[in-house]
């Protein structure tokens, strides 16, 4: 009788967040190669958790499975960014009108402590990983909470899909672009439209933050020509 055991799916998770958060912070660039016994000494894990973490990535599309030659991060495009901020607004649209249109006290109210604790955090660009961090949990907090209201588990699966392949844009980006980007008057101006129940402003500020982003990255050229590592 064996006496080998699987993975627990806690274990098997843990490695899928590890990647998932190494992909989405720019710690594996783009089209970095992803072999697995590098992978497997980087991560400390074993073969079977590893695969499975990677074809779950692959399926969410942070990591594209190449026939013959294992994974890799995808690359990033000017065109595919593009892309993506027009599908977010459209949806992110949708959801946020949803959500104000069944606004509730309990979803209002954790809105107004997501953007407290968001306004309080330090963005760390100056390089305290610390606090960039916290920062970025605090940002996408605020960010999912917009939509979450929506009564549409679908849609919010689908924003929020969205915005795990924006934000590796926005990360590579971010120590060079974004000093001197008042993001916290834009949270704020967002936040009090929705509060007000002006569903016109808050759409037109989101989608106006949304596409600021996209701008901003957009001059950066850097990260759509620096060589991909490993």
């Amino acid at each position: 009788m064996s006496t080998t055991r699987a993975p627990s799916p806690t274990y098997a998770s843990s490695v899928y967040e590890r990647l998932r958060a190494d992909i989405l912070d720019g710690a594996l660039l783009p089209g970095h190669r992803l072999p697995i016994k590098l992978l497997m000494e980087r991560y400390g894990v074993g073969q079977t958790p590893l695969r499975e973490a990677l074809n779950r990535l692959s399926a969410d599309g942070l990591v594209a499975a190449e026939d013959q030659r294992g994974f890799a991060v995808p690359g990033i495009s000017v065109t595919e960014l593009e892309e993506l901020t027009r599908t977010r607004c459209w949806l992110e649209e949708r959801a946020l009108r949803e959500s104000m249109a069944h606004a509730t006290p309990a979803w209002e109210e954790a809105l107004l402590v997501a953007g407290h604790r968001l306004n309080r955090a330090p963005r760390g660009l100056d390089g305290d990983a610390e606090a960039q961090a916290q920062w970025e949990a605090r940002h996408r907090e605020f960010h999912d909470l917009l939509v979450s209201n929506c009564r549409s588990r679908w849609l919010v699966g689908f924003c929020q899909q969205l915005t795990d392949r924006h934000q590796r844009y926005r990360r590579l980006a971010a120590r060079r672009a974004f000093p001197h980007r008042d993001v916290q008057a834009e949270h704020q101006a967002i936040l009090d439209a929705v509060l007000a129940r002006d569903a016109d402003k808050a759409v037109a500020l989101l989608t106006a933050h949304y596409t600021k982003t996209a701008g901003i990255i957009l001059q950066d050229a850097a990260i759509f020509t620096a060589p991909p590592s490993g």
